[in-house]
């Protein structure tokens, strides 16, 4: 099919977002949304409704890239029974495969890489106008660019709501095919990130998520001279936001400036994402981290030191190429000497243009499952443990929705960042409540109301006896 052009209708276009990958994806597909709300597009549940079906991709790890192209197959009966629907892929498998996705599955209509999706807009008028199926990765779009991150009125918002302060990433880690895919580290400039605080604010948020491949290195593409720990200060002071939280950050690029904020800052929550991939400096330093193990204790060590009830959760690897037992007991050993409070843990897969992708002596499949299931177990006990912990505590829990469970209970997060359940009412969505804890699970808490709301001043203060102890004779 040389073109595609499609019928004007009286009704507003339909829309359907399905996304996969990392949480800078799900604002990719939110901002996307919002883009192509101002086209006439109204956001739709059923596939088999839509008018456009648009697929926001991770290519990151090798399983989230199968589960593209089954989606992708899947989508085609819908193609045959509409013709007229138009299916866009974006992301990162988009920006890694390009045209091959349109010869792979002709039922495409249009790929878009991670740097043209302000263009999508753009791109569709085209579609609609008869241009020929398309490929479009540009190395730089500034126009997209402006359109993506552009400062008109958000138009819908959640409790948390993410913020990207800076795409891309410099470090190329020799298993990583995120510098390939998503470029090279870009900052948004403060005033813009401000704006867009302010903005989501006014339309419900209590939380901003600030996110980045690595936000620790915010700031040093921009002309204003800035460090992340500037920006944290800045949004502190000058916006009503109850709470911050950021992600991901790069142990070498932890300073102690950014740790001090955890003390300083009362709406920065007491969490922190740090991933160490491995325990074995022999395998850091195959994998460039650019950190050795005791590097990363020490960090922790700082953390700790600034913000003793800190939670800390980490991304770790295991079945990098020439790992040997020993370097698995050493990531053993560094789990068990760090107690994180939930880990994220992966088998080693090759990605295209990562540099691991060549190096010899791979892991076996098999021994790789093993490995992966003695460090789940292992961390499965500390999680557990450590959630058991927490019993009898009173945490302020900004009220995020209702439990999925459906049964009465509403569900929300401590400022650690730990999933608390509890009795009570729908009405009470975005609010910062007292909950004591109860009940310890391995991926939850369940606890009960004490008081429906409690200062956001009392609810940011992390160390504060409220905050960490029970109202009665139980210690911290």
């Amino acid at each position: 099919m040389e073109g595609l052009a499609l019928a004007a209708e009286a009704r507003p276009s339909r829309l359907f977002v399905h996304t996969f990958g990392c949480q800078m994806n799900e604002y990719d597909s939110l901002r996307v949304q919002r883009l192509l709300a101002q086209d006439g597009y109204t956001l739709s549940s059923d596939p088999s409704e839509a008018d456009v079906i648009f697929i926001n991709t991770c290519s990151v790890r090798e399983k989230a890239e199968q589960k593209v192209f089954s989606l992708l197959g899947r989508l085609r009966r819908f193609k045959q029974r509409k013709p007229s629907l138009v299916i866009v892929v974006g992301g990162c498998v988009a920006q890694q495969l390009g045209s091959a996705l349109l010869e792979r599955f002709p039922h495409v209509d249009l790929v878009v890489g991670t740097r043209a999706l302000g263009s999508l807009p753009h791109l569709l008028r085209s579609l609609r106008g008869g241009t020929p199926r398309v490929a479009h990765l540009p190395e730089q779009d500034e126009e997209g660019w402006r359109e993506l991150f552009g400062l008109t009125d958000t138009w819908r918002t959640d409790i948390v709501a993410p913020v990207t302060v800076m795409q891309g990433c410099d470090n190329f880690c020799t298993y990583c095919i995120v510098p390939y895919v998503r470029g090279r580290e870009r900052s948004r400039p403060s005033g813009e990130i401000l704006r867009e605080v302010h903005l989501l604010v006014e339309k419900g948020a209590r939380e901003v998520l600030l996110l980045g491949q690595n936000v620790n290195s915010y700031g040093r593409s921009l002309d204003e001279k800035l460090r992340f720990s500037d920006l944290l200060r800045m949004i502190a002071r000058e916006t009503d936001v109850a709470r911050i939280r950021f992600t991901t950050s790069h142990p070498k690029d932890l300073t102690e400036d950014l740790v001090q904020c955890f003390s300083d800052i009362p709406q920065l929550c007491p969490h922190i994402h740090l991933p160490f991939q491995a325990g074995s400096d022999r395998v850091l330093e195959r994998m460039n981290r650019r950190y050795t193990a005791q590097d990363y204790r020490r960090k922790v060590d700082l953390l700790r030191a600034a913000c003793p009830e800190i939670g800390i959760s980490a991304d770790v690897m295991v079945g990098f190429p020439g790992e040997t037992e020993e370097d698995f007991l050493a990531t053993l050993d560094l789990i068990r000497d760090v107690r994180f409070d939930t880990l994220f843990s992966f088998r080693y897969s090759d990605r295209p243009f990562a540099a691991a992708r060549l190096f010899p002596d791979k892991v076996s499949e098999a021994e790789k499952a093993r490995r992966l299931t003695e460090l789940q177990s292992l961390q499965a006990a500390i999680t557990l443990e450590k959630n058991r912990e927490e019993m009898g505590r009173v945490r302020p829990v900004l009220v995020e929705s209702e439990s999925k469970s459906k049964d009465g209970l509403m569900s929300g997060r401590t400022p650690q960042n730990r999933i608390v359940n509890f009795p009570g009412s729908p009405a009470l969505k975005g609010r910062i409540v007292s909950v004591k804890i109860t009940e310890a699970y391995a991926h939850s808490l369940k606890g009960r109301l004490l008081d429906e709301e409690c200062s956001d001043t009392e609810a940011a203060l992390p160390n504060r006896p409220f905050a960490g102890t029970e109202l009665g004779d139980h210690g911290p």
